[in-house]
């Protein structure tokens, strides 16, 4: 992606996202995101309560948007919450690759839960033997910068009016300035 590598499958296919999880030895409950090539696919598969133009200000970019899942979304898909985080990476070749298939992808850094992001094919090696397809995009960013590995900053929007940072990632600073200085969001006390 425009972040970190990822691994992902079709989101509609069951058998498939339960075998990211085996592959990752994540979770159960530990979300995916899905991944999406266009602002007006996510209409589809989320109820938005907040507008398009604010939408299409963080996407494509390094920022998951959390809203509430439809009821289009396969329902093995993260069946333990009503939300769904959603990434339109700031990347031609997977945002191209995500219209090409038929739904959603689902999507999440190419390494085993609990070790760092990678950066190049070769960090994730070990996990090739799992995988159909790895593709070599070259290395993301400066592979010696541990800002670089902080994968995509997570908000959520699920709440109107307000947002919650789940997790700071790469944009934190341009996201709550969007959010906060230009739609007048407000962050959700914990």
């Amino acid at each position: 992606t425009d972040t970190v590598y990822g691994v992902a499958c079709l989101a509609q296919d069951s058998a498939a996202v339960r075998s990211i999880y085996s592959l990752k030895g994540r979770n159960g409950t530990k979300p995916l995101a899905i991944c999406l090539g266009d602002v007006e696919r996510l209409y589809r598969y989320c109820h938005v309560n907040v507008p398009d133009e604010l939408l299409r200000d963080l996407l494509p970019g390094p920022v998951t948007l959390v809203l509430q899942r439809s009821e289009e979304l396969n329902k093995d898909l993260n069946p333990f919450t009503s939300l769904v985080g959603v990434r339109i990476p700031d990347h031609p070749f997977m945002r191209d690759l995500a219209r090409a298939c038929p739904g959603p992808l689902a999507l999440t850094s190419a390494n085993i839960s609990s070790q760092g992001s990678t950066l190049t094919v070769l960090e994730f090696q070990d996990l090739w033997p799992q995988l159909s397809l790895v593709i070599d995009g070259g290395p993301i960013g400066d592979i010696q910068s541990p800002e670089c590995r902080l994968g995509s900053t997570v908000v959520d929007l699920s709440v109107s009016g307000k947002f919650s940072i789940i997790r700071p990632g790469c944009a934190l600073t341009p996201t709550v300035e969007i959010l906060k200085k230009k739609y007048g969001l407000v962050p959700e006390s914990s």
